[in-house]
């Protein structure tokens, strides 16, 4: 299980990572390259078997609040609106604002694997 949580680890370190450079072209650069910067970082103390609770829960808690904020009237409108378009470009504000939300939804439940994988290393120290 160590092995498969470090290569899941390293996936989204790399993932993150290529988030914050396709954001570099966003209309908002500075909000959302730290943010999936931030991600890419937890991402890799994941990797090296460090999961700071405190920190992890502050990220996971901030990610919620801002995909409530950011969540589209209607998922199903937005998801038909992408497969017609057929490409990535933003089109629309509203548009930008779910991928947003999916974004955020996404490195909250990474953050959440990494608190829980902390939280059951911190456990099995406890009881030894």
């Amino acid at each position: 299980m160590k092995t498969f949580s470090k290569y899941f680890f390293i996936f989204w370190f790399f993932a993150f990572l290529l988030f914050a450079y396709w954001q570099l072209n966003d209309p908002d650069p500075e909000i959302w390259v730290p943010v999936y910067l931030t991600a890419a970082l937890f991402s890799a103390l994941a990797v090296k078997g460090k999961h700071p609770l405190i920190p992890l829960s502050i990220v996971i808690i901030a990610c919620i609040v801002g995909a409530i904020y950011f969540y589209p009237e209607s998922v199903s409108e937005w998801i038909n609106f992408e497969l017609e378009q057929k490409d990535l470009s933003m089109k629309t504000q509203e548009s930008e604002e779910a991928r947003e939300t999916f974004g955020l939804l996404i490195i909250a439940i990474i953050m959440t694997v990494s608190a829980f994988v902390g939280w059951k290393k911190t456990q099995t120290l406890k009881n030894s």
